[in-house]
Protein backbone atom coordinates (compact mmCIF):
# COMPACT_ATOMS: atom_id res chain seq x y z
CA UNK A 1 0.00 0.00 0.00
CA UNK A 2 2.84 2.39 0.74
CA UNK A 3 4.25 1.83 -2.69
CA UNK A 4 0.94 3.00 -4.08
CA UNK A 5 1.05 6.06 -1.86
CA UNK A 6 4.52 6.78 -3.13
CA UNK A 7 3.29 6.66 -6.71
CA UNK A 8 0.50 9.03 -5.80
CA UNK A 9 2.91 11.45 -4.20
CA UNK A 10 5.41 11.20 -7.06
CA UNK A 11 2.83 11.54 -9.79
CA UNK A 12 1.14 14.27 -7.79
CA UNK A 13 3.99 16.64 -8.19
CA UNK A 14 4.26 16.05 -11.89
CA UNK A 15 0.78 17.46 -12.22
CA UNK A 16 1.59 20.48 -10.07
CA UNK A 17 4.78 21.66 -11.77
CA UNK A 18 4.69 24.33 -14.45
CA UNK A 19 5.60 23.39 -17.99
CA UNK A 20 9.28 22.89 -18.66
CA UNK A 21 11.23 25.76 -20.18
CA UNK A 22 14.10 25.71 -22.57
CA UNK A 23 15.96 28.32 -20.49
CA UNK A 24 16.68 27.02 -16.95
CA UNK A 25 17.30 30.54 -15.62
CA UNK A 26 13.86 31.75 -16.68
CA UNK A 27 12.24 28.57 -15.40
CA UNK A 28 13.07 29.38 -11.78
CA UNK A 29 11.86 32.98 -12.14
CA UNK A 30 8.61 31.91 -13.79
CA UNK A 31 7.99 29.37 -11.04
CA UNK A 32 8.57 32.06 -8.41
CA UNK A 33 6.14 34.47 -10.06
CA UNK A 34 3.53 31.85 -10.97
CA UNK A 35 0.09 32.82 -9.69
CA UNK A 36 -0.89 29.17 -9.35
CA UNK A 37 2.13 28.49 -7.13
CA UNK A 38 1.32 31.45 -4.89
CA UNK A 39 -2.27 30.30 -4.67
CA UNK A 40 -1.02 26.88 -3.55
CA UNK A 41 1.25 28.49 -0.97
CA UNK A 42 -1.62 30.58 0.39
CA UNK A 43 -3.80 27.49 0.74
CA UNK A 44 -0.98 25.66 2.46
CA UNK A 45 -0.19 28.46 4.90
CA UNK A 46 -3.83 29.13 5.78
CA UNK A 47 -4.52 25.44 6.19
CA UNK A 48 -1.48 24.89 8.42
CA UNK A 49 -2.47 27.85 10.58
CA UNK A 50 -5.98 26.46 11.00
CA UNK A 51 -4.55 23.03 11.87
CA UNK A 52 -2.41 24.59 14.59
CA UNK A 53 -5.37 26.52 16.01
CA UNK A 54 -7.55 23.40 15.94
CA UNK A 55 -4.80 21.41 17.69
CA UNK A 56 -4.52 24.00 20.44
CA UNK A 57 -8.30 24.15 20.87
CA UNK A 58 -8.31 20.36 21.02
CA UNK A 59 -5.59 20.40 23.69
CA UNK A 60 -7.42 22.87 25.91
CA UNK A 61 -10.77 21.11 25.53
CA UNK A 62 -9.22 17.70 26.25
CA UNK A 63 -7.45 18.93 29.37
CA UNK A 64 -10.62 20.61 30.61
CA UNK A 65 -12.73 17.50 29.99
CA UNK A 66 -10.36 15.19 31.85
CA UNK A 67 -10.09 17.72 34.68
CA UNK A 68 -13.86 17.43 35.13
CA UNK A 69 -13.56 13.64 35.27
CA UNK A 70 -10.83 13.87 37.89
CA UNK A 71 -12.97 16.17 40.00
CA UNK A 72 -15.82 13.68 39.88
CA UNK A 73 -13.44 10.84 40.72
CA UNK A 74 -11.91 12.86 43.56
CA UNK A 75 -15.36 13.33 45.08
CA UNK A 76 -15.82 9.57 45.01
CA UNK A 77 -13.91 7.08 42.83
CA UNK A 78 -17.02 4.92 42.62
CA UNK A 79 -18.69 7.50 40.39
CA UNK A 80 -16.49 6.06 37.65
CA UNK A 81 -18.65 2.91 37.65
CA UNK A 82 -21.53 5.05 36.42
CA UNK A 83 -19.83 7.78 34.40
CA UNK A 84 -17.34 5.75 32.35
CA UNK A 85 -19.73 3.03 31.05
CA UNK A 86 -22.40 5.65 30.30
CA UNK A 87 -20.03 7.84 28.28
CA UNK A 88 -18.65 4.82 26.41
CA UNK A 89 -22.17 3.68 25.52
CA UNK A 90 -23.19 7.15 24.31
CA UNK A 91 -20.08 7.45 22.14
CA UNK A 92 -20.63 4.02 20.62
CA UNK A 93 -24.24 4.91 19.83
CA UNK A 94 -23.29 8.26 18.26
CA UNK A 95 -20.52 6.82 16.11
CA UNK A 96 -22.86 4.13 14.80
CA UNK A 97 -25.10 6.87 13.34
CA UNK A 98 -23.03 7.70 10.26
CA UNK A 99 -19.82 8.64 12.07
CA UNK A 100 -17.99 5.32 11.86
CA UNK A 101 -14.95 7.12 10.41
CA UNK A 102 -14.38 8.89 13.72
CA UNK A 103 -13.64 5.65 15.57
CA UNK A 104 -10.17 4.78 16.71
CA UNK A 105 -6.99 6.74 16.24
CA UNK A 106 -7.61 8.45 12.91
CA UNK A 107 -4.14 7.73 11.51
CA UNK A 108 -5.34 4.59 9.66
CA UNK A 109 -8.11 6.68 8.07
CA UNK A 110 -5.53 9.13 6.72
CA UNK A 111 -3.27 6.35 5.40
CA UNK A 112 -6.22 4.64 3.73
CA UNK A 113 -7.48 7.90 2.24
CA UNK A 114 -4.17 8.33 0.40
CA UNK A 115 -5.09 5.29 -1.70
CA UNK A 116 -8.74 6.21 -2.22
CA UNK A 117 -10.39 8.10 -5.06
CA UNK A 118 -11.45 11.65 -4.30
CA UNK A 119 -15.12 10.74 -3.76
CA UNK A 120 -14.31 8.09 -1.16
CA UNK A 121 -11.91 10.35 0.74
CA UNK A 122 -14.82 12.50 1.83
CA UNK A 123 -16.09 9.64 3.99
CA UNK A 124 -12.98 9.90 6.18
CA UNK A 125 -11.71 13.46 5.80
CA UNK A 126 -14.67 15.82 5.59
CA UNK A 127 -14.91 18.79 7.94
CA UNK A 128 -17.93 17.11 9.53
CA UNK A 129 -15.80 14.09 10.41
CA UNK A 130 -13.00 16.34 11.72
CA UNK A 131 -15.36 18.32 13.96
CA UNK A 132 -17.02 15.15 15.24
CA UNK A 133 -13.63 13.56 15.88
CA UNK A 134 -12.62 16.49 18.06
CA UNK A 135 -15.85 16.59 20.05
CA UNK A 136 -16.18 12.84 20.55
CA UNK A 137 -12.56 12.40 21.64
CA UNK A 138 -13.07 15.16 24.19
CA UNK A 139 -16.19 13.31 25.29
CA UNK A 140 -14.17 10.13 25.74
CA UNK A 141 -11.73 11.92 28.05
CA UNK A 142 -14.70 13.30 29.96
CA UNK A 143 -15.53 9.67 30.71
CA UNK A 144 -11.95 8.80 31.67
CA UNK A 145 -11.15 6.77 28.54
CA UNK A 146 -7.52 5.69 28.17
CA UNK A 147 -7.04 7.48 24.86
CA UNK A 148 -4.79 10.15 23.39
CA UNK A 149 -5.43 13.19 21.23
CA UNK A 150 -2.34 13.02 18.99
CA UNK A 151 -3.71 10.48 16.48
CA UNK A 152 -7.04 12.32 16.28
CA UNK A 153 -5.11 15.56 15.75
CA UNK A 154 -3.44 13.99 12.71
CA UNK A 155 -6.90 13.00 11.43
CA UNK A 156 -8.29 16.48 12.06
CA UNK A 157 -5.26 18.15 10.51
CA UNK A 158 -5.48 16.07 7.35
CA UNK A 159 -9.20 16.79 7.09
CA UNK A 160 -8.73 20.55 7.48
CA UNK A 161 -5.91 20.67 4.95
CA UNK A 162 -7.91 18.51 2.54
CA UNK A 163 -10.79 21.00 2.79
CA UNK A 164 -8.48 23.98 2.20
CA UNK A 165 -6.98 22.31 -0.83
CA UNK A 166 -10.42 21.77 -2.32
CA UNK A 167 -11.50 25.31 -1.50
CA UNK A 168 -8.51 26.78 -3.33
CA UNK A 169 -8.97 24.51 -6.36
CA UNK A 170 -6.47 21.77 -5.53
CA UNK A 171 -8.99 18.98 -5.11
CA UNK A 172 -7.73 16.38 -7.58
CA UNK A 173 -6.33 13.12 -6.29
CA UNK A 174 -2.63 13.93 -6.34
CA UNK A 175 -2.93 17.52 -5.03
CA UNK A 176 -5.22 16.32 -2.26
CA UNK A 177 -2.76 13.62 -1.19
CA UNK A 178 -0.02 16.19 -0.73
CA UNK A 179 -2.26 18.49 1.30
CA UNK A 180 -3.35 15.58 3.51
CA UNK A 181 0.24 14.58 4.27
CA UNK A 182 1.12 18.17 5.12
CA UNK A 183 -1.95 18.45 7.37
CA UNK A 184 -1.10 15.24 9.21
CA UNK A 185 2.48 16.40 9.77
CA UNK A 186 1.33 19.80 11.02
CA UNK A 187 -1.13 18.05 13.35
CA UNK A 188 1.43 15.84 15.07
CA UNK A 189 3.88 18.75 15.29
CA UNK A 190 1.31 21.03 16.93
CA UNK A 191 -0.05 18.32 19.24
CA UNK A 192 3.35 17.50 20.77
CA UNK A 193 5.20 20.76 19.96
CA UNK A 194 7.68 18.58 18.04
CA UNK A 195 8.28 20.01 14.54
CA UNK A 196 10.94 17.50 13.49
CA UNK A 197 8.76 14.60 14.64
CA UNK A 198 5.95 15.90 12.44
CA UNK A 199 8.15 15.72 9.35
CA UNK A 200 9.55 12.29 10.18
CA UNK A 201 6.08 10.97 11.05
CA UNK A 202 4.63 12.04 7.69
CA UNK A 203 7.51 10.44 5.81
CA UNK A 204 7.79 7.22 7.78
CA UNK A 205 4.23 6.50 8.89
CA UNK A 206 1.79 8.31 6.62
CA UNK A 207 3.35 8.20 3.17
CA UNK A 208 6.24 5.77 3.43
CA UNK A 209 8.04 7.82 0.80
CA UNK A 210 9.94 11.04 0.41
CA UNK A 211 10.68 13.11 -2.64
CA UNK A 212 12.84 16.20 -2.87
CA UNK A 213 10.23 18.65 -4.11
CA UNK A 214 7.58 17.49 -1.66
CA UNK A 215 9.88 18.32 1.27
CA UNK A 216 9.16 22.04 0.80
CA UNK A 217 5.42 21.50 1.11
CA UNK A 218 5.85 19.38 4.20
CA UNK A 219 8.34 21.66 5.93
CA UNK A 220 6.27 24.76 5.21
CA UNK A 221 3.16 23.25 6.80
CA UNK A 222 5.09 22.13 9.88
CA UNK A 223 6.83 25.52 10.14
CA UNK A 224 3.59 27.50 10.02
CA UNK A 225 1.89 25.20 12.52
CA UNK A 226 4.93 25.21 14.80
CA UNK A 227 5.25 29.01 14.79
CA UNK A 228 1.55 29.40 15.62
CA UNK A 229 1.84 26.92 18.48
CA UNK A 230 5.00 28.62 19.75
CA UNK A 231 3.35 32.04 19.65
CA UNK A 232 0.28 30.98 21.61
CA UNK A 233 1.61 28.28 23.96
CA UNK A 234 5.27 29.23 24.28
CA UNK A 235 8.36 27.04 24.02
CA UNK A 236 7.90 23.97 26.19
CA UNK A 237 8.85 20.32 26.34
CA UNK A 238 5.97 17.89 26.73
CA UNK A 239 7.50 15.80 29.53
CA UNK A 240 10.06 18.30 30.78
CA UNK A 241 13.81 18.19 30.19
CA UNK A 242 15.85 15.09 30.92
CA UNK A 243 19.58 15.40 31.59
CA UNK A 244 20.89 11.87 31.87
CA UNK A 245 23.57 9.62 30.45
CA UNK A 246 24.10 5.90 30.14
CA UNK A 247 27.48 4.56 31.24
CA UNK A 248 28.97 1.47 29.65
CA UNK A 249 28.07 -1.82 31.27
CA UNK A 250 24.71 -1.72 32.99
CA UNK A 251 23.70 1.31 30.95
CA UNK A 252 23.92 -0.55 27.68
CA UNK A 253 22.33 -3.59 29.27
CA UNK A 254 19.34 -1.28 29.81
CA UNK A 255 19.23 -0.72 26.04
CA UNK A 256 18.99 -4.45 25.40
CA UNK A 257 16.35 -5.02 28.08
CA UNK A 258 14.17 -2.04 27.12
CA UNK A 259 14.46 -2.73 23.41
CA UNK A 260 13.55 -6.39 23.65
CA UNK A 261 11.00 -6.43 26.48
CA UNK A 262 9.16 -3.25 25.49
CA UNK A 263 9.37 -4.15 21.80
CA UNK A 264 7.76 -7.53 22.40
CA UNK A 265 5.13 -5.91 24.64
CA UNK A 266 4.26 -3.30 22.00
CA UNK A 267 4.07 -5.92 19.27
CA UNK A 268 1.87 -8.09 21.46
CA UNK A 269 -0.47 -5.16 22.08
CA UNK A 270 -0.75 -4.48 18.34
CA UNK A 271 -1.42 -8.12 17.59
CA UNK A 272 -4.18 -8.30 20.21
CA UNK A 273 -5.69 -5.07 18.89
CA UNK A 274 -5.77 -6.38 15.32
CA UNK A 275 -7.27 -9.66 16.49
CA UNK A 276 -10.08 -7.76 18.21
CA UNK A 277 -10.72 -5.69 15.09
CA UNK A 278 -10.92 -8.91 13.06
CA UNK A 279 -13.58 -10.29 15.42
CA UNK A 280 -11.44 -12.75 17.38
CA UNK A 281 -12.32 -14.61 19.47
CA UNK A 282 -15.62 -15.27 17.72
CA UNK A 283 -17.88 -14.72 20.72
CA UNK A 284 -16.29 -11.33 21.29
CA UNK A 285 -16.55 -10.44 17.62
CA UNK A 286 -20.25 -11.32 17.54
CA UNK A 287 -20.93 -9.25 20.66
CA UNK A 288 -18.98 -6.30 19.24
CA UNK A 289 -20.78 -6.36 15.88
CA UNK A 290 -24.33 -7.09 17.09
CA UNK A 291 -24.43 -5.07 20.30
CA UNK A 292 -21.81 -2.29 19.99
CA UNK A 293 -23.44 -0.08 22.63
CA UNK A 294 -23.61 -2.88 25.20
CA UNK A 295 -20.04 -3.86 24.34
CA UNK A 296 -18.83 -0.30 24.84
CA UNK A 297 -20.59 -0.08 28.22
CA UNK A 298 -18.93 -3.33 29.31
CA UNK A 299 -15.54 -1.96 28.26
CA UNK A 300 -16.22 1.18 30.27
CA UNK A 301 -17.06 -0.95 33.30
CA UNK A 302 -13.80 -2.92 32.96
CA UNK A 303 -11.85 0.33 32.67
CA UNK A 304 -13.54 1.64 35.81
CA UNK A 305 -12.52 -1.52 37.68
CA UNK A 306 -8.92 -1.11 36.51
CA UNK A 307 -8.87 2.54 37.53
CA UNK A 308 -10.56 2.20 40.91
CA UNK A 309 -8.98 -1.01 42.20
CA UNK A 310 -5.57 -1.12 40.52
CA UNK A 311 -4.24 2.24 39.35
CA UNK A 312 -5.86 5.63 38.87
CA UNK A 313 -3.44 6.11 35.96
CA UNK A 314 -5.62 3.73 33.95
CA UNK A 315 -7.87 6.71 33.20
CA UNK A 316 -6.98 9.36 30.65
CA UNK A 317 -3.86 9.82 28.58
CA UNK A 318 -1.44 8.87 31.35
CA UNK A 319 0.48 12.10 30.81
CA UNK A 320 0.87 13.07 34.47
CA UNK A 321 2.03 9.60 35.48
CA UNK A 322 4.52 9.34 32.61
CA UNK A 323 5.90 12.81 33.34
CA UNK A 324 6.40 11.93 37.00
CA UNK A 325 8.36 8.81 36.00
CA UNK A 326 10.48 10.70 33.50
CA UNK A 327 11.27 13.38 36.07
CA UNK A 328 12.24 10.80 38.69
CA UNK A 329 9.45 11.30 41.23
CA UNK A 330 7.09 8.42 40.57
CA UNK A 331 3.47 8.88 41.57
CA UNK A 332 2.45 5.35 40.51
CA UNK A 333 3.37 1.84 41.56
CA UNK A 334 5.08 -1.00 39.75
CA UNK A 335 1.80 -2.22 38.26
CA UNK A 336 1.18 0.98 36.28
CA UNK A 337 2.65 -0.18 32.95
CA UNK A 338 0.67 -3.42 32.78
CA UNK A 339 -2.56 -1.82 34.00
CA UNK A 340 -2.23 1.02 31.47
CA UNK A 341 -1.66 -1.49 28.65
CA UNK A 342 -4.88 -3.27 29.59
CA UNK A 343 -6.73 0.04 29.85
CA UNK A 344 -5.57 1.04 26.35
CA UNK A 345 -6.73 -2.23 24.87
CA UNK A 346 -10.14 -2.04 26.57
CA UNK A 347 -10.66 1.56 25.43
CA UNK A 348 -9.86 0.67 21.82
CA UNK A 349 -12.08 -2.41 22.00
CA UNK A 350 -15.01 -0.14 22.87
CA UNK A 351 -14.90 1.33 19.34
CA UNK A 352 -14.82 4.95 20.47
CA UNK A 353 -12.66 7.76 19.03
CA UNK A 354 -9.22 8.15 20.55
CA UNK A 355 -5.52 7.77 19.80
CA UNK A 356 -2.71 5.52 20.96
CA UNK A 357 0.34 7.79 21.15
CA UNK A 358 0.13 9.31 24.64
CA UNK A 359 -1.22 6.14 26.29
CA UNK A 360 1.54 4.13 24.59
CA UNK A 361 4.18 6.50 25.91
CA UNK A 362 2.66 6.10 29.38
CA UNK A 363 2.83 2.29 29.12
CA UNK A 364 6.44 2.51 27.98
CA UNK A 365 7.29 4.78 30.91
CA UNK A 366 5.71 2.29 33.30
CA UNK A 367 7.60 -0.66 31.80
CA UNK A 368 10.82 1.35 31.85
CA UNK A 369 10.20 2.08 35.53
CA UNK A 370 9.93 -1.67 36.12
CA UNK A 371 13.19 -2.34 34.28
CA UNK A 372 14.94 0.42 36.23
CA UNK A 373 14.37 -1.58 39.44
CA UNK A 374 16.60 -4.32 37.97
CA UNK A 375 19.46 -1.88 37.29
CA UNK A 376 19.83 0.31 40.39
CA UNK A 377 23.20 1.67 39.23
CA UNK A 378 21.71 3.37 36.15
CA UNK A 379 19.84 6.68 35.99
CA UNK A 380 16.16 5.69 36.27
CA UNK A 381 14.99 8.63 34.13
CA UNK A 382 17.14 7.44 31.23
CA UNK A 383 15.71 3.92 31.43
CA UNK A 384 12.15 5.29 31.57
CA UNK A 385 12.86 7.30 28.42
CA UNK A 386 14.27 4.23 26.68
CA UNK A 387 11.17 2.28 27.69
CA UNK A 388 8.90 4.97 26.23
CA UNK A 389 10.68 5.02 22.89
CA UNK A 390 10.91 1.22 22.73
CA UNK A 391 7.27 0.53 23.52
CA UNK A 392 6.03 3.21 21.10
CA UNK A 393 8.23 1.60 18.45
CA UNK A 394 6.82 -1.80 19.33
CA UNK A 395 3.25 -0.56 18.84
CA UNK A 396 3.78 1.51 15.66
CA UNK A 397 6.92 -0.15 14.21
CA UNK A 398 8.06 3.36 13.24
CA UNK A 399 11.48 3.59 14.92
CA UNK A 400 12.56 6.98 13.57
CA UNK A 401 9.30 8.64 14.57
CA UNK A 402 9.47 7.09 18.04
CA UNK A 403 13.09 8.14 18.54
CA UNK A 404 12.55 11.71 17.40
CA UNK A 405 9.34 12.13 19.41
CA UNK A 406 10.98 10.79 22.56
CA UNK A 407 13.95 13.13 22.21
CA UNK A 408 11.89 16.20 21.36
CA UNK A 409 9.42 15.53 24.17
CA UNK A 410 12.21 15.54 26.74
CA UNK A 411 14.97 17.64 25.11
CA UNK A 412 17.33 14.68 25.59
CA UNK A 413 19.65 14.83 22.59
CA UNK A 414 22.47 13.47 24.80
CA UNK A 415 20.72 10.08 24.64
CA UNK A 416 20.54 10.04 20.85
CA UNK A 417 22.65 6.92 20.29
CA UNK A 418 21.09 4.87 23.13
CA UNK A 419 17.58 5.75 21.92
CA UNK A 420 18.40 4.84 18.31
CA UNK A 421 19.88 1.53 19.39
CA UNK A 422 16.85 0.82 21.57
CA UNK A 423 14.25 1.54 18.88
CA UNK A 424 16.07 -0.63 16.35
CA UNK A 425 16.01 -3.58 18.75
CA UNK A 426 12.36 -2.89 19.57
CA UNK A 427 11.42 -2.74 15.89
CA UNK A 428 12.93 -6.17 15.26
CA UNK A 429 11.32 -7.74 18.31
CA UNK A 430 7.91 -6.25 17.52
CA UNK A 431 8.01 -7.55 13.94
CA UNK A 432 8.46 -11.09 15.27
CA UNK A 433 5.11 -10.80 17.05
CA UNK A 434 3.08 -8.52 14.76
CA UNK A 435 4.17 -8.93 11.15
CA UNK A 436 2.40 -5.82 9.77
CA UNK A 437 2.63 -2.37 11.44
CA UNK A 438 -0.62 -1.67 13.24
CA UNK A 439 -1.57 1.57 11.46
CA UNK A 440 -0.90 0.05 8.06
CA UNK A 441 -2.85 -3.09 8.98
CA UNK A 442 -5.83 -1.04 10.19
CA UNK A 443 -5.70 1.11 7.05
CA UNK A 444 -5.77 -1.99 4.85
CA UNK A 445 -8.98 -3.04 6.56
CA UNK A 446 -10.60 0.25 5.56
CA UNK A 447 -9.80 -0.20 1.88
CA UNK A 448 -12.18 -2.19 -0.32
CA UNK A 449 -11.02 -5.69 -1.14
CA UNK A 450 -9.55 -5.92 -4.64
CA UNK A 451 -11.93 -7.50 -7.11
CA UNK A 452 -10.49 -10.00 -9.53
CA UNK A 453 -11.75 -9.60 -13.07
CA UNK A 454 -12.49 -12.73 -15.08
CA UNK A 455 -9.72 -13.50 -17.53
CA UNK A 456 -11.11 -13.82 -21.09
CA UNK A 457 -10.39 -17.07 -22.86
CA UNK A 458 -7.76 -16.71 -25.59
CA UNK A 459 -8.98 -16.91 -29.15
CA UNK A 460 -7.82 -19.96 -31.05
CA UNK A 461 -4.95 -19.41 -33.43
CA UNK A 462 -6.88 -20.91 -36.35
CA UNK A 463 -10.59 -20.31 -35.79
CA UNK A 464 -12.89 -22.83 -37.47
CA UNK A 465 -14.42 -21.75 -40.74
CA UNK A 466 -18.19 -21.72 -40.62
CA UNK A 467 -19.86 -23.59 -43.50
CA UNK A 468 -21.41 -21.41 -46.14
Amino acid sequence: MRATSGRHASNAYNGLMPESHSDPQNAGLDALLSGQDWKRRAALWCGALMVALAAMLFTRASDAAFAVFKQVEHHSPYWAFLLTPTVFAILAWVTSRGLQSTRGSGIPQVIAALDMPQAEREQHLSLKVSAAKLCLTVGGLLGGASIGREGPTVHIGAGIMHAFGKRFGFGNDHDSARFMLAGGAAGIAAAFNTPLAGVVFAIEELSGTFEHRFSGTLLTAVLVGGVASLALLGNYTYFGRVSASLPLGQGWLAILLCGSLCGFAGGGFSRMLLAVVDGKPRWLGRLRSRYPVVMAACCGLILAILGVYFSAGAFGTGYEQARSLVQGHAMVGQDFGVVKLAANLVSYLAGIPGGLFSPALAVGAGLGHNIAQLLPGVDASAIVLLGMSAYLTGVTQAPLTSAVISMELTDSSDLLLPILATVLIARGCSALVCHVPVYKALAMRLLPAPTSKPVPEPEPANPPVEPT
